[in-house]
């Protein structure tokens, strides 16, 4: 889609890397768009970049910790008051390399990228419905594909690996499970559903890693620039409109990991209703 006049955009983590980087091409190409982050100072401050380089009102702040979901409800909720139409969740934003527990007694890493999330797409559901057809993009990676279980247990407990990078693996697989699981409670609904990889991209994902281990980790990967591309491919190409509940990496269809089972994608939708529930 060229003209993306009169679609309107929710991102999270739309303050930096690879979320204002889709943000800008959504709003460049006439779309309106809703920045979810945790930072007022730095999520207004890319709105009026955005206003800046596109002459008009294209893009708006909304308060979002998804380490919080008291907050992700009031977010959801702030966002339907407006009476806004939504045509596209991406759910850009995310934690790696980082520890400890979220407000609400989850592994860090699981509630930042998973829960939080399912309880803001959940709460949107009625929303994208009526403004179909409609799109929720989830930002995954590859990294899913070394997660071989998701052990419910430790979801519950505080990260246990120092480099958190296990517990960023079935974070990243439960990104893969819900956008399947999503794309079958959602049939007939007119919302599709993809999840992706989008490249190893120097993004503030890995803002915690400690400093020794950041430089290293970070210097040979892509751009956030680079790193947009397959989420906005998801959000606006037409050549998958009619594709749901798919993987993508560089703009194509790949096959997710074999752990990604219909049977486990139901179980984590289940456990995560469960938790969600206020």
């Amino acid at each position: 889609m060229d003209d993306l006049a009169g679609r309107t955009f929710l991102v999270t983590g739309g303050n930096t890397g690879i979320g204002l980087a889709a943000a800008r091409d959504f709003a460049r190409r006439g779309g309106r768009v809703y920045l979810a982050c945790r930072s007022r100072d730095k999520g207004e401050a890319a709105a009026a970049s955005i206003a800046a380089e596109t002459g008009r009102d294209a893009a708006r702040f909304l308060e979002l910790d998804l380490a919080d979901l008291s907050s992700v409800r009031r977010c959801a909720a702030e966002f339907l008051a407006l009476g806004q139409e939504l045509h596209v969740l991406l759910n850009n934003a995310g934690v790696a390399g980082q520890r400890g527990l979220t407000r609400d007694g989850f592994e860090l890493t699981f509630g930042v990228n998973h829960l939080g999330h399912f309880v803001l797409t959940t709460a949107l559901l009625d929303g994208l419905a009526a403004n179909a057809p409609a799109r929720v993009v989830t930002v995954s990676s590859d990294a899913h594909y070394q997660a071989t279980e998701i052990d419910f247990g430790a979801l519950r407990r505080r990260t246990r690996s120092i480099t958190g990078l296990p517990e960023y693996a079935v974070a990243k697989l439960c990104n893969v499970l819900f956008t399947q699981e999503l794309a079958r409670r959602t049939a007939g609904r007119g919302i599709a559903t993809y999840a992706l990889h989008p490249g190893v991209v120097a993004s503030d994902i890995w803002r915690r890693v400690p400093w020794p281990i950041r430089p290293l980790l970070t210097r040979r990967m892509a751009s956030t620039e680079e790193g947009a591309r397959t989420p906005v491919y998801c959000a606006t190409s037409p050549d998958v409109a009619s594709a749901t509940g798919r993987f993508y990496d560089g703009s194509r269809e790949r096959e997710p990991s074999p752990v990604a089972t219909a049977e486990l994608a139901g179980l984590l939708w289940e456990h995560s209703e469960a938790w969600a529930a206020p």
